[in-house]
């Protein structure tokens, strides 16, 4: 099996419709905290043409887990996959750093320790987690153009900016000519949907790819919940019951209705209205499971959704007039 593929805005990096989100490898008490439960995702991924998995050094009960599992795993096979991680989170890395973290000491201290983590001589997108008001987004951008020409990353995106910072650092790449950002990563599903007011036009008006990351919602958009609880073990119902206590039911036994009309399982229709965003060039969703993956990966090429079906979806989750509703 193959899931498609898709550019990354106006780049020429290609990755899968189906992303998997790495911020459960390492995790506690998760399946995937274990080499073996992480092994046996990354398997299920590549075995059902899964090739972008998206990642953060901040990841994993100790902070760079998630990529030194990775990395053990991946190892041989690194070619098979478009890598991506991501730097300057507010979690402490252990760099004993003051200084901001897009700074350019800070960038450079990162990649090294990712690229050691992850056991390969490059990242293929390199993202930077949160903005950093304490450096100018020209001193980021000069410093992830160094990597991009000495083959330590190939792209550099970023993650969690609002629009304005999306076209500040676009306008700061034009007018200094250098590199640009390809990519946005933001919060973004059916029951979030605040990007679509800044966020999503600044990323189509400059042609960025975006990634939506908790598209499923922590799983409330796959149909596995309903208003009487949800499968034992998950991670909702194990320390996260107010998402299910205070999920809007309504709405969604209503789309589970539109589902059912149209033959669908819920997860593809969360997968195709995601895919069928403008900009939109893979959604990145957590696994746990092998069956999880093999799901998603499916999921992704099952259903098209028509105009009509677009309007109906948004009928039932409308984008809330107060922007902070849902962020």
């Amino acid at each position: 099996m193959s899931t498609s593929q898709r550019r990354v805005g106006a780049s020429g990096l290609v990755v899968s419709s189906a992303g998997l989100g790495c911020n459960n490898f390492g995790r506690s008490g998760t399946i995937t905290e274990s080499l073996e439960g992480t092994r046996a995702v990354i398997d299920a991924a590549l075995a059902n043409g899964v090739v972008f998995f998206d990642t953060a050094d901040m990841y994993g009960a100790e902070a760079g887990r998630s990529e030194e599992l990775m990395g053990e795993v991946l190892e041989g096979r690194r070619d098979q996959v478009v890598l991506a991680t991501k730097f300057g989170h507010e979690r402490d890395m252990g760099y004993d750093f003051p200084g901001g973290r897009g700074s350019r000491r800070y960038v450079r201290l990162a990649v090294e320790q990712s690229l050691r983590r992850l056991r390969t001589d490059w990242i293929d997108l390199y993202q930077l987690h949160l903005p950093d008001p304490q450096t100018p987004i020209a001193e980021t951008i000069d410093a992830l153009d160094e990597l991009v020409t000495e083959g330590k990353i190939r792209y550099y995106g970023h993650s969690n900016f609002d629009g304005w910072q999306i076209a500040e650092a676009e306008f700061t790449a034009r007018a200094r000519s250098t590199g640009r950002f390809i990519s946005a990563q933001n919060h973004y599903s059916l029951l979030a949907r605040a990007s679509e007011r800044e966020v999503l036009p600044a990323v189509n008006r400059y042609d960025l790819g975006f990634f939506p990351y908790f598209p499923l919602k922590n799983g409330l958009l796959t149909g596995k919940f309903t208003r009487d609880g949800g499968p034992d073990g998950s991670r909702i119902m194990a320390t996260r019951r107010h998402i299910w206590s205070e999920a809007p039911w309504d709405a969604l036994e209503a789309y589970q209705g539109f589902c059912d009309d149209r033959g669908i399982t819920m997860l593809q229709a969360t997968f195709g209205w995601l895919l069928a965003q403008p900009g939109v060039s893979s959604v990145i969703a957590g696994a746990t499971t092998p069956e999880q993956v093999a799901a998603n990966a499916a999921a992704a090429d099952a259903w098209t959704p028509s105009t009509h079906d677009l309007d109906a979806i948004s009928e039932f989750f409308p984008l809330p007039e107060d922007p902070a509703s849902q962020m």
